[in-house]
């Protein structure tokens, strides 16, 4: 049994947001290169161009990439074999939160319909899941709304077949048009239930880009959508153009025999995600 110290956690989530704030992913900066060099549109181009501008300043001058700093998620693998002490981890991965964001904007609310903010970032979104082993993994997402905001899910039932689902995720982009601020990345959830698809989405958006899901029918999916979102037009910031979605990515999991559940969720052009293992 190995002992962590839930300071430790506090000080990585602290770490990771100060650092995910103004440095976005270098797989998500590569595949905005290579969108740049393919995008048809002039105008489209420029958008893309002034994107990575954007990044590069934020990056050397260690400001937010994005105005909207988000909220955070933080999902945690913790291994059978760790013993946590020195605290309360839910305690602790706040109290990261609020050292994380002390300088920057807070925009979390303490109940959705009073709308009184909370003045320090938290509490953060926490999913937690047991795996084997003696590390704990935590992937943080600063995840901003205006993306967040386009996000669907349905509960189909289970003769909707994978033609209804394509539809339903085209059909969110289009929805979403120039407000999830494209280049979008799109995470799509399969099965579970009510409460787990949302949960697939996300998770699908935190996923190296260009990664391709494991399942062979589900890596074709990905770039059925991928190539369908693409011919959509919407473009970089909405301003036309044939790179609307950077990625695809989907996740699935078991389900009952009545239902095919469906959730996306989307990822603007500041996607800013980080992991670290302890």
């Amino acid at each position: 049994m190995r002992q962590l110290s839930v300071k430790k956690i506090e000080a990585a989530i602290s770490n990771l947001i100060e650092e995910s704030a103004y440095k976005l992913p270098a797989d998500y900066l590569e595949a905005m290169r290579a969108a740049e060099e393919r995008e048809a549109s002039k105008t489209g181009r420029i958008m893309l161009t002034t994107l990575l501008d954007n990044a590069s300043y934020a990056e050397s001058e260690q400001i937010p990439t994005c105005q909207d700093t988000g909220m955070a998620i933080v999902m945690l693998e913790i291994g059978q074999d760790v013993h946590l002490i020195d605290g309360n981890l839910t305690d602790a991965i706040h109290a990261g939160v609020r050292a994380g964001y002390a300088d920057l904007r807070k925009s979390v609310v303490s109940d959705p319909l009073e709308r009184q903010n909370t003045a320090d970032n938290s509490p953060a979104i926490i999913h937690t899941e047991i795996v084997p082993g003696d590390k704990v993994t935590i992937t943080l997402a600063m995840k901003g709304f205006g993306a967040e905001l386009m996000s669907r899910m349905q509960m189909f039932p289970a003769n909707a077949g994978v033609e209804r689902v394509k539809e339903f995720v085209i059909e969110t982009i289009e929805l979403a048009g120039p407000n999830a601020c494209p280049p979008v990345i799109v995470g799509v959830g399969l099965g579970s239930s009510f409460d787990g698809v949302g949960l697939l989405a996300k998770k699908a958006l935190m996923r190296p880009l260009g990664q391709p899901s494991p399942k062979p029918h589900l890596a074709q999916l990905e770039q059925e959508l991928l190539n369908a979102i693409n011919d959509l037009g919407i473009g970089p910031q909405g301003f036309g153009g044939t790179v609307t979605a950077l990625a695809v990515h989907i996740e699935s999991y078991a389900t009952h025999i009545a239902a095919l559940p469906v959730a996306v969720n989307l990822n603007c052009s500041a996607p800013r995600r980080a992991k670290i293992e302890l």
